[in-house]
């Protein structure tokens, strides 16, 4: 056997080892989600554990949103859908493996706030009395005339309306998910190096007096603020939901970074829906869904 060149060669395959580590190193730590996200918004739940209609009746015929066609994926859980500009919002009962902690953005951490956008002030106030709720106390929120108010929607839970006139049409499409947690600097890499989301400039909020640290895909914007590291975690109120091309890249991805994993990947028969559940640092549910419809759009086959 010939072996008196190997030993030579040895020192040289080992430095172009060395050399490619880093370089796939750094090609691993800059990969993010962002790439199969398919749906340019994403869509936020939301669970109640009121009666349904009153639900319906809020973000139906008193914030105006078109309800969509119910889901029922099984064991009796129903899927409530309505479009809210670009995103859907999908209202579902309480489940019991969660915790739900009542009280406003700043009473946990959690899927605390959800904002939506509007054109005619007067015509909102007149959904909330033609209904017998109290009309919204709007009050200036910004330079470019616009105008917010906090209210809650039946569970409780907090919604925050703000009004633009004569904006572009495209900020009417845009809904704002607020999380509420513990350490800004533990959840921006989570939203910004993982997700892949567009992080924007941080900015004062007025209503709420802290600092707001925003991500945008598409016309969704999740938006994180904190009051401290002593508030008790609400795992179960809300989530964000993406749809994505391809969900075998999000498992791989989450096993490799050691992101937290709620519910493994899975698939349902009854859609084809292919599915993995994960938490950020505070235990928000990140939802990523395979659809037949985004599946078909994968660009790898």
């Amino acid at each position: 056997m010939r072996s008196g060149p190997l030993p030579l060669l040895l020192p040289v395959v080992a430095s172009i080892v060395v050399s490619l580590a880093p370089a796939a190193a750094a090609a691993e730590a800059a990969a993010t989600v962002g790439p199969v996200l398919w749906q340019p918004s994403m869509n936020v739940f939301r669970r109640f554990g009121v009666a349904e209609v009153a639900m319906f009746e809020f973000y139906g015929d008193v914030l105006g949103f078109e309800q969509l066609a119910t889901l029922n994926p099984g064991a009796g859980v129903g899927v409530a859908r309505f479009q809210a500009g670009g995103s859907e919002l999908k209202l579902t009962a309480k489940v019991p493996d969660r915790v739900y902690v009542p009280g406003g953005v700043r009473d946990a951490t959690g899927v605390r706030l959800l904002t939506f956008f509007f054109s005619d002030e007067r015509a909102l106030e007149q959904r909330f009395e033609r209904h017998g709720l109290a009309a919204p106390e709007f009050k200036p929120a910004g330079p470019d005339g616009r105008r917010s108010a906090l209210v809650t929607d039946p569970d409780g839970q907090a919604v925050e309306l703000v009004v633009v006139p004569g904006a572009p049409a495209a900020v009417y499409e845009q809904i704002e998910i607020g999380l509420t947690v513990t350490d800004i600097q533990k959840s921006r890499p989570f939203y910004r190096d993982f997700v892949g989301l567009e992080e924007l400039a941080p900015v004062h909020d007025p209503v709420f007096d802290t600092m707001k640290h925003s991500f945008r895909h598409g016309t969704t914007i999740v938006s994180l603020r904190s009051f401290g590291r002593g508030l008790s975690a609400d795992t179960g109120s809300g989530g964000i939901q993406y749809v994505v091309s391809n969900v075998d890249v999000v498992d791989a991805l989450a096993r490799a970074r050691n992101v937290s994993v709620d519910q493994p990947l899975s698939t349902s028969g009854a859609f084809q829906l292919r599915t993995i559940w994960l938490d950020d640092p505070d235990g928000i549910t990140n939802y990523f869904a395979e659809t037949t419809q985004s599946r078909a759009a994968r660009t790898d086959e």
